[in-house]
């Protein structure tokens, strides 16, 4: 408190240098990410990039005659353009209409429109260096042809340019409404200020800090997205939490140092360890291989931990600066922060709370009830991933990809891939085999192409490339080029005896092998978190019961969530109100984001409420009482903070991306329910029904928490018996 001026001189230059590094942030993220890197799949394409220096089609040229495909000036003009993309460092595989015999695959059904497909190499963020520079070297009107570029490598590209608008554009939304809620919940404008200017001090260090994550690791673009909209939430949660004690403090007389001092033992405590649980559920995020979820822990990390910082540092200095002013209204009222001067046992949430603890057991089964029955359209949930319908329809991938799937054979392109590394022996039978798979209309290889376990066509020049001195691979195309065909597929394909070792590659099989890292790595994830949160509760608590309480009534605020994503994502309703695509799935990455993103925010308030009735039981050993009174003295604040949250939150709406969109409905949804039926019901009725033994602990673990636990004011009077 004796260096605030030169805390805040620090804070103001880190930020500012952490800024100017965020600018460039976007240059070294990566799109997509959603691959597993030890996967089978994954092993597929490395193995067909180092024998064949080829890999799964990733750049589409769609290339648009005005006229017929075949002719001769088109045909002259489309053969340059091929040379031309063939000249092109790391670009290989290059295969075009006008180039292989004319393929019908590779023309449209009405004969105006054929393709260049091509494979760039290299890891992601080298593909993604070399389509920056080829997209706008390729697109647009050429010698007569009209081109626009698309493939995996293009969506990937634009999925990061998207990120970067959307950002702003949340932002955009998010600051000025969050701005007039703080007005509202403080009457003051000096009040109202701090909360965003420790949010945009926090968004700042933030990106600067991903910014050197990014320079010494891979990271991908979805933790831009989440690290700016959830650092302005949890700084202003945190500043909210901070700035209310404090007023608190200099409403009941304290001079402003000792006010500081009393809210910084008291609420800056809890803030620090409520940071740590969020950053504790979001590190889970860790265990699971793709890069696009990896990044998200990362995020997390940082933004909790830089969001704590923050707020038990810069915000105290401004504290001290502004003084008494933090009290003054200008708008001639006190808001409703609940620094307001009437007894603490007329308040909403008092009444609330002891009404409740009058009958427990049916207000908790009625809320349990309801909480399960909003829940249950998650019992459909269909797991997918990310394609071109989650992007803009005036993406350039999502335009190739939709022209492809209307007036091309898009079976043909699907681009699932076998590698045989080790051996080209017994090819041909093998072939065949596949060929007979429920589902397949075709293999192509070296000996030939193959259909209904018999040679198709006889091998032909084309198909030499399928093999070299000491190795193979086959193409496989599918029947139908729909997620269920294809995945059914795949799946046959490695239940297929193969004559030595093989690899199934695609983006198809990438998809599904991604899906089965999920939900291998989920239950170790999720036993991860338990009884890390089962610890960390123990330590502010003490107590064993309400730490399993905390995690249970957590899990519940996420039921009605989960259940309106299916209901809303899935089944599509509101689809025209959001402005989204319905694919009849949901991104297999997103419960899994919003789990870990949500659940840590459940804990953050959970933390915030145990902390404040732990006080108040430590006080008056009144187990009933010090449930009413601590959600009477937190819960307007902590309603102020989730209502804040969800309105920062819904800056995901903004997104054009689907699967963002969905974090905007999702994490209101889990805050809200957080914030009034598990807070206002189910917390107060699951205490009354424990009461004394609700902060009993063995003899052994009570010594523990004595020496090293958690307390947000500070040691418990010596006379109350708060274990008995």
């Amino acid at each position: 408190m004796r260096r605030h001026r030169l805390v805040l001189t620090v804070a103001a230059v880190l930020a500012l240098l952490a800024g100017a590094a965020g600018m460039t942030l976007f240059d070294r993220l990566q799109g997509g990410g959603y691959f597993d890197p030890g996967a089978e799949s994954t092993a597929a394409s490395a193995a067909l990039r180092e024998h064949f220096a080829q890999g799964a089609p990733n750049l589409v040229l769609l290339v648009e005659t005005g006229g017929s495909v075949d002719d001769a000036e088109t045909t002259r003009a489309a053969t340059a353009l091929v040379d031309r993309l063939r000249g092109e460092a790391d670009v290989s595989g290059v295969l075009s209409y006008w180039t292989s015999g004319k393929l019908p695959a590779l023309r449209d059904k009405q004969g105006d429109t054929g393709l260049v497909v091509a494979t760039i190499l290299g890891d992601e963020m080298h593909i993604d260096d070399r389509i920056a520079a080829l997209a706008p070297a390729f697109a647009g009107a050429h010698d007569g042809l009209d081109i626009t570029v698309g493939g995996y490598a293009m969506m990937a590209h634009e999925t990061v340019k998207q990120g970067e608008k959307d950002i702003i554009a949340g932002e955009a939304i998010a600051f000025p409404l969050t701005l007039i809620a703080l007005l509202l919940v403080f009457g003051s404008l000096v009040g109202a200020a701090l909360p965003l200017l420790i949010g945009t001090v926090t968004t700042m260090l933030t990106m600067g800090v991903l910014w050197l994550i990014a320079a010494v690791t891979d990271l991908g673009a979805t933790a831009s997205n989440v690290a700016s909209l959830l650092g302005l939430g949890l700084a202003i949660d945190y500043s909210l939490l901070i700035v209310n004690r404090y007023r608190e403090e200099l409403a009941g007389g304290a001079e402003p140092r000792e006010a500081l001092r009393t809210t910084m033992s008291s609420a800056g405590r809890t803030v620090a360890f409520s940071a740590l649980t969020v950053a504790a559920a979001l590190s889970s995020m860790l265990f699971f291989p793709l890069l696009a979820v990896q990044s998200i822990g990362y995020a997390g990390i940082a933004v909790a931990v830089i969001a704590a910082v923050v707020s038990l540092t810069v915000l105290p200095a401004v504290l001290l600066l502004a003084g008494p002013r933090v009290q003054r209204s200008r708008f001639g009222r006190k808001g409703l922060s609940g620094t307001e001067s009437r007894a603490v046992d007329e308040g909403f949430w008092h009444r609330l709370a002891t009404m409740v603890m009058r009958r427990p057991v049916p207000v908790a089964t009625i809320t349990i009830v309801v909480l399960l029955a909003l829940g249950l359209p998650f019992l459909q949930f269909n797991a997918g991933f990310p394609d071109y319908r989650s992007m803009p329809g005036d993406t350039s991938a999502r335009q190739v990809a939709e022209t492809l799937r209307t007036d091309f054979d898009a079976a043909e392109l699907s681009g699932l891939f076998v590698v045989l590394p080790d051996s080209k022996d017994g090819l041909g039978d093998y072939a065949a085999a596949l060929s007979k798979l429920a589902g397949v209309r075709r293999v192509d290889t070296a000996t030939g192409s193959y259909a209904a376990g018999a040679l198709a066509i006889p091998q032909a020049a084309i198909h030499a490339r399928f093999q070299n001195d000491s190795a193979a691979y086959l193409s496989v195309i599918p029947t139908e080029a729909d997620p269920e065909t294809v995945n059914g597929v795949v799946r046959a394909i490695r239940d297929t005896p193969a004559p030595t070792r093989a690899l199934v590659g695609g983006v198809d099989a990438a998809n599904l092998d991604a899906i089965a890292a999920l939900t291998g790595k989920a239950p170790l994830a999720l036993a991860y978190v338990l009884v890390l949160m089962l610890v960390l509760l123990f330590l502010l608590t003490g107590s064993v019961f309400v730490p399993v309480l905390a995690l249970v009534l957590s899990a519940l605020s996420l039921t009605a969530t989960f259940g309106a994503l299916v209901w809303i994502f899935q089944q599509g309703h509101l689809s025209g109100l959001l402005g989204f695509t319905v694919t009849g799935d949901i991104s297999a990455v997103v419960p899994v984001m919003l789990f870990a993103i949500a659940f840590g925010l459940a804990m953050d308030y959970q933390v915030f409420l145990l902390a404040r009735i732990r006080e108040e039981y430590e006080h008056t050993g009144d187990p009933v009482g010090s449930v009413a009174v601590g959600l009477e003295k937190i819960g307007r604040i902590v309603t102020a903070a989730a209502i804040l949250i969800s309105i920062v939150f819904l800056g995901f709406l903004a997104s054009d991306i689907t699967f963002m969109k969905a974090f905007g409905i999702g994490l209101p949804l889990a805050v809200l329910a957080d914030a009034t039926l598990i807070r206002g019901f189910l917390l107060p009725a699951a205490l009354r029904l424990g009461g004394r033994w609700t902060w009993w602990a063995p003899g052994p673990l009570r010594r523990l928490h004595d020496r090293i636990g958690i307390r947000e004011g500070g040691s418990p009077p010596a006379e109350v018996a708060v274990h008995a």
